[in-house]
């Protein structure tokens, strides 16, 4: 059981809450729609539920919060909106990226896209499909982790009518299997056909809390909406008016005392009675029940719906069995088979899904391009002056430039990696928010340090075979402090990377990872060199040694050049802007994480 309790939005500029004091049930094997109006609080509720927004209340899946669900993609599956993938991701690219992710086989991806109706558009790039399509991709991606527990924001908002029949047959099969679907819409008479219970919301307080039978008998009826300062005495004239007339007149007092809903009479019998009696009435209007207690199809402001609270059980969803879609081949509309065994967490999950996350769009690829095109010409250029020293040529860095091609493509690569998540926000809904997963945090230092090496080898290699096409093999040496001078490239261009990478996490916008890149060479740089230097420098020769001396375990003596190389790295003014840059990134970042829940 899904139990949502005291569900209440923080306040914005003094405004009243989107969501206030909500406490509702949604049971297993029933499918729950929560009903309102536009602007009503449906989505925030769903927010709130899911932890994605600052509040106050708890929502219990099965009796625990979300934030205790040791793996919430196979609790809760969450469709908010369209997909939240990369539009130049494929459709398999994005299920097999979450299937990394969730700890699932790469097959659940193929399984899924049949399932739904994709299997001949797998291929396809999510931001060529059609609004139907993506909604289907969306529900594939909901059901990747074979969830309990499905969550659906305004499902078939602008389907067509048989693709929101296909869609509610989907989420009846769910429940029939013994899940909890909870979906939020606008369409009364769409909850009355899907769901077998309805929580009705508005202004984020709830209305009614109903089956759907006592939901189809109270609010799909024709009414007279009634305002009077005598709503009571009239209420109780017409009732015992139409019991001496042995007629059927249900009245409903509202949660005003001054409105009342008569069920079974008219205008104008109403009208007359309250002359007979002398009673004033504000407001006289024949409506249909609507989910708005503010606007109604009548020609006056409608009566708000009525607070009634149902002790019967759920009723099943009447469209238990899924219906085929248009084109639709055989089998489809029919739940994926469910997973038997799920492989158990391990550090290489987080690693699978940046990798597929990473290279699963071309981007990449175009950075790395760039990048390598780029240092080769620079260094062809550089090569023709013979004064421009070997490692600056083969390296491609003129003067000119802050930071090289590669360092430079190393820090972009590490700002999408942080960037894409917040733009794209594949992970979010299921679990939380990103920066404060520890092992996907880890997953991606390691990745983009992978790819920062493999760039910065990539560019020497280019850059060495582009002179000796155009220069000869005589321009080329391996200079004699080649070790020194390898850790110093790596660790521009890893350090980039990170630095790309942490800013994004902090400020979650891919140019803020950029500026912190170009931050290092622009103002960090300047800020070291300007520092007074004493008159007399003292040397640090043997400091190998005396960390040996600190240390518990003792590293061979041939470790002592790595540590000097490491230190002279340091020691130089770009590697102490990119050493200060890189630790007030870290600081900042732990700070931001230790605030929240850490995840992983």
């Amino acid at each position: 059981m899904l139990q949502a309790i005291g569900l209440t939005s923080a306040r914005h500029r003094g405004l009243p809450p989107a969501v206030d004091d909500l406490t509702f049930e949604a049971g297993s094997g029933c499918v729950t729609a929560l009903l309102g109006p536009p602007g009503s609080g449906k989505t925030a509720a769903l927010r709130l539920m899911l932890e994605l927004e600052p509040g106050r209340g708890v929502t219990y899946f099965r009796g625990r919060p979300l934030h205790r669900v040791a793996h919430p993609a196979r609790e809760v599956g969450v469709l908010l909106g369209d997909v939240p993938g990369h539009p130049a991701r494929t459709a398999r690219g994005q299920l097999r990226m979450l299937c990394a992710a969730t700890g699932v086989p790469a097959s659940r991806a193929d399984e899924l896209l049949d399932a739904v109706g994709l299997s001949g558009l797998g291929d396809q790039r999510i931001g060529t499909l059609s609004l139907g399509m993506d909604r289907r991709l969306a529900v594939a991606c909901a059901l990747l982790g074979d969830p309990h527990t499905l969550i659906l924001d305004e499902p078939a908002e602008g389907l067509t009518s048989r693709e929101a029949d296909w869609l509610h047959g989907m989420l009846g099969s769910h429940a029939d299997r013994g899940g909890i679907v909870l979906y939020t819409t606008h369409d009364a008479k769409r909850a009355a056909r899907s769901a077998g219970h309805v929580v009705t919301i508005d202004a984020g307080r709830l209305v009614a809390d109903q089956s759907v039978a006592d939901f189809s008998r109270t609010r799909l009826r024709p009414r007279v909406a009634v305002r009077s300062p005598h709503a009571a005495r009239l209420a109780a004239i017409v009732s015992r008016e139409a019991r001496a007339d042995r007629r059927s007149v249900e009245v409903v007092t509202e949660a005003s005392s001054s409105r009342l809903s008569v069920y079974g009479s008219s205008c104008a019998e109403i009208g007359d009675t309250a002359f007979r009696h002398g009673l004033p009435v504000h407001q006289l209007a024949d409506e249909i029940g609507d989910t708005s207690p503010e606007a109604g199809p009548g020609p006056g402001p409608a009566a708000p719906a009525p607070r009634l609270e149902s002790s019967a059980a759920p009723l099943p969803s009447p469209l238990s069995e899924p219906l085929p879609a248009a084109g639709a081949g055989e089998g489809e509309g029919q739940l994926p088979p469910r997973i038997r065994r799920r492989p158990a967490r391990g550090p290489l999950r987080p690693v699978r899904y940046e990798l597929r996350r990473l290279f699963g769009v071309r981007t990449t690829t175009l950075i790395i391009a760039v990048a390598l095109v780029a240092s080769a010409a620079l260094s062809v250029l550089l090569g023709r002056n013979g004064g421009t020293p070997l490692p600056n040529v083969l390296a491609a860095w003129p003067s000119l430039l802050p930071l090289p091609p590669a360092a430079l493509g190393a820090g972009l690569l590490g700002a999408l990696s942080f960037g894409d998540e917040f733009r794209y926000p594949a992970l979010a809904a299921g679990r939380g928010t990103v920066p404060r997963r520890l092992g996907l945090l880890l997953a991606k230092l390691a990745v983009s340090a992978g790819v920062a090496l493999v760039l910065a080898l990539l560019v020497v290699l280019a850059s060495a075979e582009s002179l000796r096409l155009v220069y000869g093999g005589d321009l080329v040496k391996v200079p004699s402090n080649a070790v020194s001078l390898a850790v110093s490239w790596s660790g521009l261009t890893v350090g980039c990377a990170w630095a790309g990478l942490l800013a994004a996490g902090i400020f979650r916008v891919t140019a803020a990872g950029v500026a912190a890149v170009l931050a290092v060479p622009v103002l960090m740089v300047p800020l070291i060199e300007s520092m007074p230097k004493a008159p007399t420098a003292r040397s640090m020769s043997g400091l190998p040694g005396r960390l040996r001396e600190l240390a518990w375990l003792q590293w061979p003596h041939e470790a002592d050049r790595w540590v000097a190389a490491a230190v002279r790295v340091v020691a130089h003014p770009v590697g102490a802007a990119l050493t200060l840059s890189l630790s007030v990134l870290v600081c900042a970042y732990l700070f931001m994480t230790l605030r929240g829940r850490v995840r992983w």
